[in-house]
C-alpha cells in the first residue's frame, strides 16, 4: 500500500508543480519583451497581480528563450512591486529598454498629498537578474518645497539625491533579494 501511495504522489507531483507555477492570464497586468541575456532571442517579463483575496503584492516573472525557442521561467520575484489596479494613478508597469535592461515602475499619483514614483532598473548579470538602478522622486501637494529626486546606481554605489552626489557601497543585489529600504537608505528617504 505504501508503494502505491508513493507512486501516486510521484505521478501527481508534476501536475501540482505546474498548477503552482501557472498564471491566470487575467492577473497579468503589464508585460514587455527584450533580449535580457544578449543571445539575439526575444525574452519576456510579466508583472502579475496577486490572486484575489491574497495579502501579497505584485510579482515579477522573468523568462528567457532557450535553445529551441521556448520561453523558460528564469526568475520569479514575489512581493517586489507595490501598486493597485482598481484605483487610477497607482498601477505599476514594466518597460523594456533598448540596452536589454528592464524598468519596473510603481507610483502613487492620486491618493493623499504625498505623490511619488519609484523605478527599479533590472539587468541580467552572471546568469541572474539584479537591480542595477533605483530612481525615486516625490513631492508634497501641500508643501511644494518638500521634494525628493534621487537616482542611484546600485552596482557602483554612486548617484545623486536632490542634485547632490551620494555614495554608498556598491553591491550586486538579486531582484528576488531586493528590498526598497536599500534604495531608500542610499537616497536618504527612509
Amino acid at each position: 500500500m505504501r508503494t502505491v501511495l508513493l507512486a501516486a504522489c510521484l505521478l501527481l507531483s508534476p501536475t501540482f508543480a505546474l498548477a503552482a507555477d501557472s498564471i491566470d492570464p487575467a492577473r497579468i497586468v503589464s508585460a514587455a519583451t527584450g533580449d535580457w541575456n544578449k543571445d539575439d532571442a526575444s525574452d519576456l517579463v510579466l508583472l502579475v497581480s496577486p490572486a484575489e483575496g491574497s495579502d501579497e503584492e505584485n510579482a515579477v516573472y522573468l523568462y528567457l528563450t532557450n535553445d529551441v525557442g521556448r520561453l523558460v521561467l528564469k526568475s520569479r520575484a514575489p512581493n517586489k512591486v507595490w501598486g493597485q489596479f482598481d484605483l487610477y494613478g497607482q498601477a505599476p508597469y514594466v518597460n523594456a529598454l533598448p540596452n536589454g535592461s528592464i524598468q519596473i515602475t510603481s507610483h502613487n499619483d492620486t491618493i493623499g498629498h504625498h505623490r511619488w514614483e519609484q523605478t527599479l532598473t533590472i539587468a541580467y548579470r552572471s546568469s541572474d537578474f539584479v537591480v542595477a538602478g533605483y530612481t525615486y522622486s516625490s513631492y508634497d501637494t501641500l508643501d511644494l518645497e518638500n521634494t525628493v529626486q534621487c537616482d542611484f546606481n546600485v552596482l557602483s554605489g554612486k548617484g545623486t539625491a536632490n542634485a547632490k552626489p551620494i555614495r554608498a557601497k556598491g553591491a550586486t543585489v538579486l531582484l528576488k533579494d531586493w528590498s526598497d529600504e536599500i534604495g531608500q537608505k542610499a537616497c536618504g528617504t527612509e
